[in-house]
């Protein structure tokens, strides 16, 4: 299952998102989670995809896998230790403005294809992992 969330106000761009991906609105919560069910639903997930914001802090905690999309601020300096359980993407560049109204020119450089290819890779590591373990 697949789900998009997003905070107050960002029930639009979520619902955007959600039907370009071809999603039901049973998938959209947006606007709809506490804190604590936000942790309980990045807990329980088999990977998470997100900009650098509270939720991959959150996959971090909990050992969730996760793809991070970095712009402004490089990874080494608010992203996750190393960790084979976390991806970071970011394209290096001069120093944006982790403050901007507009969206960072490097966050932009990611391409989809970087996010699927990495999201596919972190599922299969999962997988391989869980298996290894004996509970594939």
């Amino acid at each position: 299952r697949v789900v998009v969330s997003g905070g107050p106000g960002e029930e639009e761009l979520c619902a955007g998102i959600a039907a370009r991906a071809g999603l039901d609105g049973t998938d959209l919560l947006a606007g709809t989670l506490s804190f604590d069910d936000l942790s309980a639903l990045v807990a329980g997930a088999a990977l998470l995809i997100s900009g650098d914001t509270g939720p991959a802090h959150l996959a971090f905690a909990h050992g969730t896998r996760s793809v991070t999309l970095f712009g402004p601020v490089a990874p080494s300096l608010w992203g996750p230790p190393p960790d084979h359980r976390h991806t970071a993407l970011w394209h290096p560049g001069p120093p944006g403005d982790p403050h901007g109204a507009t969206p960072d020119p490097r966050l932009l450089r990611i391409q989809p294809d970087e996010v699927t290819g990495s999201a596919l890779a972190a599922l299969h590591r999962g997988a391989a992992a869980r298996e290894a373990a004996g509970h594939g």
